[in-house]
């Protein structure tokens, strides 16, 4: 078997349509490690040719509060889109070993996403008032 051309953890989904949204379909997301080759690339039992790939696109964005860059990679074949959440790292900035428009966009964020982020607040909120008085 030949060497990947780029190995990285990935959060990944199966999903139709557009997936750059935070929410329960990420959270119960496959953590796998994403391997490019040559001329097919591999994360977890998934194996997708890029002679299947019908179209590619990947999403560049920073997170909605801490303003962290990432990449959500989605390649659509007649079967699948899976979706791949990816690090702001280097290597997607760069040529990959297959044809991929690329956007930039905001990631928008679930109201599931938003109540746990006020609960969590509202709780640190508490915390610290009951720790100071």
């Amino acid at each position: 078997m030949t060497q990947p051309v780029h190995t990285c953890m990935t959060k990944a989904i199966i999903a139709d349509g557009d997936q750059l949204e935070t929410g329960p379909q990420w959270i119960t997301s496959r953590r796998a490690r994403l391997r490019l080759f040559d001329d097919h690339l591999i994360c977890g039992d998934w194996n997708v040719h890029y002679d299947d790939i019908r179209e590619a696109v990947l999403a560049s964005f920073r997170s909605p509060i801490l303003r962290i860059p990432g990449y959500v990679l989605s390649a659509r074949t007649d079967t699948h889109t899976y979706h791949f959440g990816l690090n702001g790292w280097r290597y997607w900035r760069g040529e990959l070993p297959f044809p991929v428009t690329r956007t930039n966009t905001r990631l928008r964020m679930s109201w599931i996403s938003i109540a746990a982020r006020a609960i969590l607040i509202g709780y640190v909120a508490y915390t610290l008032w009951r720790w100071a008085t």
